[in-house]
């Protein structure tokens, strides 16, 4: 595929998504907190009564900087809404246990809220998942806050925008109704539960959850903005079909390229060449 042997200097060139390369993971993580603080202040500025975010877990480190920061200069972020994309559930269909390690209810608790100071944080109804019993509950929200200011993200090896994989092979390719899909409870792909064994259970496929809720796409492209961060080694491909492959279900996050305001910021590993090597 052409998109996949353009250079990193040639990268975005022609490409309707906005795309920023930073250093490394920790420039990464510092510019999506240093975005977060910016744009709430700048949906206030507007005049609008909360700024509202869709946020990922991954990649992670941003909230824990992010608090701190706002700690530091008593920031004031009680309009912040904070509608997360999505959460494993259990085989009972209810969301896993706040107390399991892969939990993201329980990472934002301790990795964000617990580090703010109480009277400045945002309020706890503001802070909105998914929910596998009454998925339609995210576009009542959305819809009761005015619309989303930014969607954040990252981009799953699957081309996954939240738990949005693309359909199986043997599944129509239809960017228009992948593009509408809702709030929904989801059968992860079998390439995102192996990736997240790796990058998160040390390669133990057995222990990832294989059901979540996610938010859909509507609600993602939806946004005012939509940002996505990278910094992943597989981005390097993903990156490429995002930008400048075709628009197509098959790889959800080049519906991006649809988006009157995209952008991609990656670390400076990510531009590289999706070349093989053997280690």
């Amino acid at each position: 595929m052409a998109a996949l042997a353009i250079p990193p200097d040639r990268l975005g060139h022609g490409s309707p998504v906005r795309l920023e390369v930073v250093d490394d993971a920790p420039a990464l993580i510092g510019h999506f907190a240093d975005s977060m603080l910016a744009e709430y202040h700048a949906a206030l500025a507007a005049g609008r009564p909360h700024a509202v975010f869709i946020v990922p877990v991954g990649p992670v480190g941003q909230f824990d900087l992010l608090a701190q920061r706002c700690r530091a200069a008593r920031a004031d972020l009680r309009r912040l809404v904070l509608l997360n994309m999505d959460e494993y559930l259990a085989p009972d269909g209810g969301f896993i246990d706040a107390a399991d390690p892969l939990s993201f209810r329980g990472h934002m608790q301790r990795h964000f809220f617990d580090q703010l100071d109480p009277e400045l944080a945002p309020p706890r109804e503001a802070v909105i998942f998914p929910d596998p019993r009454d998925p339609a509950a995210m576009q009542r929200a959305i819809d009761r806050l005015g619309g989303v200011d930014v969607a954040y993200g990252g981009v799953g090896v699957t081309g996954h925008l939240a738990f949005n994989d693309p359909p199986e092979p043997d599944e129509p390719d239809d960017p228009d109704a992948f593009a509408a899909l809702p709030t929904r409870v989801v059968t992860l792909s079998r390439e995102t539960v192996m990736i997240n064994a790796v990058n998160a259970a040390r390669g133990n496929v057995l222990r990832i959850p294989k059901q979540a809720v996610t938010v859909g796409m509507r609600e993602i492209l939806g946004a005012r903005k939509v940002r996505i961060y990278m910094n992943r080694p597989y981005g390097c491909t993903m990156l490429r079909l995002l930008m400048h492959g075709p628009v197509t279900a098959r790889v959800p996050a080049s519906l991006l390229q649809r988006h009157a305001d995209a952008a991609a910021i990656v670390t400076r590993e990510v531009t590289q060449l999706p070349e093989p090597q053997l280690r």
